[in-house]
């Protein structure tokens, strides 16, 4: 199937997922959110796929975050929708039954954190930035990255990203168990196509299982989907919004 704003690949029993905005940075919306969901159940139909990649079109960015121009105008209902929207599709991800692995060039902001996140296996290339920016935004993470990224990095540290914003460069995501390697941007999507055979080497039943023993299983997503729907009750989502978009610092009301 062709799509606007995702592309889908296979070969030699990887299937290739890419993220194609790159005029807004690869940026989520509800239609590339749709698309993404269409293309992993394409994978999961496909009994001869092994593995997955997914990663960002160009070199500037995976995925820069979700699309701030759309999110400026929800309410908490459907701003809601949205959160739950995003964590089932990266549910999706996290629950396909052979293993993906993200394959992180550039910026990773927001929910582009949050679909790296969701993925089994994250490499980055060197200059690969990281961060959780919402609260920033005057809104908090919707897409996961509450309830994964302290799994993965432990509640500190998680603590530190999620309520500062800070971004963090490959090295430090490195170090801090992030992502599991770091190459040079131009050897990044050979390193994961050698990552995806040896993957597609091992029994299909054991990965399989294997994943299946390490997903979540926990009612935080639906808490974040609430609280995420309840930051737009307040003017602040709006007020952190627009001054993104206008290149300005955000003004909050005390």
């Amino acid at each position: 199937m062709n799509y606007d704003s995702v592309k889908l690949t296979s070969e030699d029993y990887t299937a290739l997922i890419t993220i194609s905005r790159p005029s807004a940075l690869n940026a989520l919306n509800s239609a590339v959110l749709a698309e993404l969901d269409s293309a992993l159940g394409e994978v999961r139909a496909n009994a001869g796929c092994r593995a997955v990649i997914i990663t960002g079109d160009g070199e500037k960015a995976f995925v820069a975050g979700a699309d701030i121009g759309e999110m400026r105008e929800l309410n908490p209902e459907t701003a809601t929708a949205f959160a739950q929207r995003g964590q089932a599709v990266f549910r999706a991800i996290e629950e396909l039954p052979i293993p993906v692995i993200a394959a992180v060039n550039g910026y990773a902001l927001g929910g582009g954190c949050e679909l790296a996140l969701a993925c089994d296996i994250r490499i980055a290339s060197e200059n690969a930035r990281f961060a959780q920016p919402e609260t920033g935004l005057g809104i908090i993470t919707g897409f996961g990255g509450s309830v994964r990224l302290p799994a993965i990095v432990g509640h500190a540290r998680a603590a530190y990203l999620i309520l500062t914003g800070k971004q963090v460069g490959a090295a430090d995501a490195l170090s801090i168990g992030l992502v599991s390697e770091v190459t040079p941007r131009e050897s990044l999507m050979a390193r994961a196509r050698e990552i995806a055979a040896e993957l597609a080497s091992r029994s299909p039943v054991a990965l399989a299982r294997a994943k299946q023993v390490m997903v979540t299983c926990s009612k935080a997503y639906e808490r974040e989907a609430l609280e995420f729907g309840k930051c737009f009750e307040t003017g602040d989502p709006k007020e952190g919004m627009s001054a993104f978009l206008e290149r300005r610092k955000p003004s909050y009301a005390r």
